[in-house]
């Protein structure tokens, strides 16, 4: 394992991370503890759980609201579609 301090690694982080990515273990020191970079896997069915606390009734609560104000921003104009174009940053 390749063990760098928070000041070493700062500076390349991308590169330890593409490394770290690719499988090699790259770790860091941190308060006296060697703490290591590995990819993981997200599993989004419970996402919202993990990160937010919320449970499946509430995050289907929150994506009716989410759509509804998404449909009444595009009813006023305020929001359009993105098609890729590079007029749509205009």
């Amino acid at each position: 394992m390749k063990t760098l301090t928070i000041t070493e690694g700062r500076g390349r982080l991308g590169y330890w991370l593409k490394k770290a990515a690719r499988g090699e273990d790259i770790g860091f020191m941190f308060e006296g503890k060697v703490v290591a970079l590995r990819p993981v896997e997200v599993i989004s069915a419970d996402y919202a759980l993990q990160e937010y606390g919320l449970t499946g009734e509430e995050m289907a609560a929150a994506e009716k609201r989410i759509h509804a104000g998404l449909r009444k921003a595009r009813t006023r104009g305020e929001i359009t579609p993105f098609t890729g174009s590079k007029n749509d940053f205009r």
